[in-house]
């Protein structure tokens, strides 16, 4: 007579067709082929990740890495090119097309501002869910959800583009454009809007205009509604209000002007092809 063993395994089931079917391996159910979690619960040094990030169907893996790496950090990290490439394996070149991506989905954004000093330093603040704010996590109301962030952004409209673009001319043209949101907080730029936009106030000053004179035309008469673009609405009025070229010109080109120099005497701006002494101090 035949003794069963009941202490024998049960075959496992084979595949019908060929499928990849969830089988159990002791207490788990699992894909065969697929991951299998071993997951322990974190209590100290650990990063809250949304899936909508390690999931993301258009970042690249180098993004997400970074988005991660960047999350992690405590406040105040560098977080620059250069300090990033010094972490990691990964050149210069893919470090900052990554950077790029996060900046075009909302995980990054870049700021001016002012420090202590009064130089213009750029901020760069991570979002660990775009579209959202600790406000919204207030509210007890269950929201709509918020916009898709990652479809890319439009394409700016061009500015007016200088004669002569000096780093000085460019550095008093951000702060210009820095100083914006005082003025009105929804004209608030990012880093890359304010380099579009930089040329073209650039422009404006070489037309003998003040900074406080450019400020006024960019925040005068604003429209009332939510503004959806403030930097479309300053790019088209840099270039459908730049006023025209002043009379200083040099006499062997008609069509070159001069770029604004500081009389070495006076210290007054005056336009002449070299820096030297204003007709003033000459006469």
């Amino acid at each position: 007579m035949g003794i069963q063993n009941t202490s024998a395994r049960p075959h496992v089931p084979s595949r019908n067709g060929g499928q990849n079917r969830p089988v159990k391996l002791g207490m788990r159910s699992v894909r065969a082929g697929g991951v299998i979690h071993e997951n322990v619960r974190h209590t100290t040094r650990f990063t809250v990740v949304g899936n909508h990030l390690s999931q993301h169907a258009e970042l690249s893996l180098v993004a997400i890495g970074l988005a991660v790496h960047i999350q992690s950090l405590p406040g105040g990290s560098p977080v620059d090119i250069k300090s990033l490439t010094k972490r990691f394996r990964e050149g210069a070149c893919r470090i900052a097309a990554g950077l790029r991506e996060l900046e075009t989905h909302g995980y990054l954004r870049r700021e001016l501002d002012r420090d202590a000093t009064g130089k213009i330093v750029t901020l760069t603040i991570s979002c660990n869910h775009p579209g959202r704010s600790a406000a919204d996590e207030e509210e007890p109301v269950r929201r709509a959800p918020a916009r898709r962030t990652e479809a890319p952004r439009r394409a700016l409209p061009a500015v007016p583009q200088p004669a002569y673009p000096s780093p000085d001319l460019l550095r008093t043209a951000l702060g210009v454009l820095a100083g914006l949101r005082r003025e009105d907080a929804r004209l608030h730029l990012s880093a890359t809007e304010a380099e579009h936009l930089a040329p073209g106030v650039v422009a404006w000053l070489e037309r003998d205009l003040t900074p406080e004179a450019v400020h006024r035309v960019l925040t005068c008469a604003l429209p009332q509604e939510p503004l959806r673009r403030p930097a479309a609405l300053l790019a088209h009025r840099l270039a459908d209000r730049l006023p025209p070229l002043p009379p200083f010109r040099a006499p062997e080109a008609p069509s070159v002007l001069h770029p604004l120099q500081n009389c070495d005497v006076c210290d007054r701006a005056h336009r002449a092809p070299e820096p030297g002494t204003c007709g003033a101090c000459r006469t």
